[in-house]
């Protein structure tokens, strides 16, 4: 699970000069308008006030102790298993940490239903029951501290149930789903466990007052930074996945390079399967470039984490690249070291003055 949040600049930067490998980079943009609509993104972006801090008529009544023990936990977790994503929140508001500590903290113990310790004892009842849980959440009454820290940050931000509700639907999508028959079918499961993230976050984050572009194109850019993230697990992950007899690509899209399940299980490197790669992570890319617009529009203070989160998963593609493209028996990983060189390159971009008009790539996915 990560905390998600993009258009286009020069390739050479975003890249780092690599030889291109989006031969089929047309096509993949052409689907790109093809996706679904999102009507939550339409609705956010109307109820969204970011000079209102409180929107909501839930005011909880918690002892000021009781509350900052459930922050400090949340903060906590955060700190030990998102670890980049947390140094990136420590410039924002004290306000908007906790908040996203508290978003980021439900997330990963949703994640965690199908993918945790536990996860063997996962049934459908199980995620009906997280879901009576959120609604209590939302109608002020948590059912534990952890809990409690987002009924907090509803009564101060303005969060929608929606993405909360969409991303357990794709916990449920996993434990029946195993094969998707084509990038749209993907891309509603990438929607669901990763792109709602995007929308959570961005009530909380805020938009620079001296933004000029529609509301709607921020929370636009957020969405695709959570596909462009969980294209990039998926990548990352397909090894792994395929021991537990899960494959999470384009079926159609394998049969076009003369491959199947057969060639994931059999986890060998062809040829074909390198060029499949090479689609894929073109795929990916796009859409973190297509999330960069939204990324320089967030408040000043919010935006480190964000581009944290772009230029880190853009070096695991990378890995994959150096790996050549074999992720069937490697795991592309960003080493330590790397990932704390990166933080300053991220701190400069997001001292970066909004842009006042869309690429036209962004337009393209409008």
């Amino acid at each position: 699970m990560s905390i998600p949040f993009s258009v286009a600049v020069n390739p050479s930067i975003i890249r780092n000069n690599r030889k291109s490998c989006g031969r089929r980079y047309a096509v993949i943009t052409s689907e790109l308008t093809m996706v679904p609509k999102h009507k939550v993104v339409e609705k956010q972006s109307r109820i969204a006030d970011f000079d209102t801090p409180c929107r909501s008529n839930l005011k909880p009544q918690f002892e000021p102790s009781f509350l900052n023990n459930a922050y400090e936990m949340c903060r906590n977790i955060c700190a030990e298993y998102a670890k980049t994503f947390y140094l990136g929140t420590l410039l924002m508001t004290e306000e908007r940490q906790k908040a996203i500590w508290a978003i980021y903290v439900w997330c990963r113990r949703t994640d965690e239903l199908v993918d945790g310790p536990n996860a063997d004892y996962m049934s459908s009842a199980v995620l009906d029951r997280w879901e009576d849980r959120l609604h209590d959440i939302f109608n002020g009454q948590p059912y534990d501290m952890l809990d409690a820290t987002l009924t907090d940050t509803i009564s101060k931000f303005p969060l929608d149930i929606k993405p909360f509700r969409d991303m357990i639907e794709g916990m449920r999508m996993d434990t029946r789903k195993t094969r998707y028959k084509n990038f749209e079918e993907l891309y509603l499961y990438c929607y669901y466990v990763a792109g709602t993230v995007g929308l959570m976050s961005v009530p909380v984050m805020g938009i620079a007052p001296e933004s000029l572009i529609p509301t709607q194109s921020v929370y636009k850019s957020a969405l695709y930074l959570g596909i462009g993230n969980q294209l990039t697990n998926i990548l990352r992950d397909v090894g792994e996945d395929a021991l537990r007899g899960r494959v999470y690509l384009p079926q159609d899209e394998l049969g076009e390079f003369g491959l199947c399940d057969k060639d994931v299980f059999s986890r060998k490197v062809s040829e074909r399967w390198k060029e499949f790669m090479k689609q894929q992570i073109a795929r990916a890319r796009f859409y973190f470039n297509s999330a960069e617009e939204g990324a320089y529009h967030l408040d000043k203070a919010s935006r480190w984490p964000v581009w944290s989160s772009l230029i880190l998963y853009r070096k695991i593609l990378d890995a994959i690249e150096d790996n050549d493209y074999d992720n069937l028996t490697k795991r592309a990983y960003v080493g330590r070291t790397e990932k704390f060189v990166s933080l300053p390159a991220a701190y400069t971009r997001s001292l970066s003055i909004p842009r006042t008009k869309l690429h036209s790539s962004f337009t393209k996915l409008m």
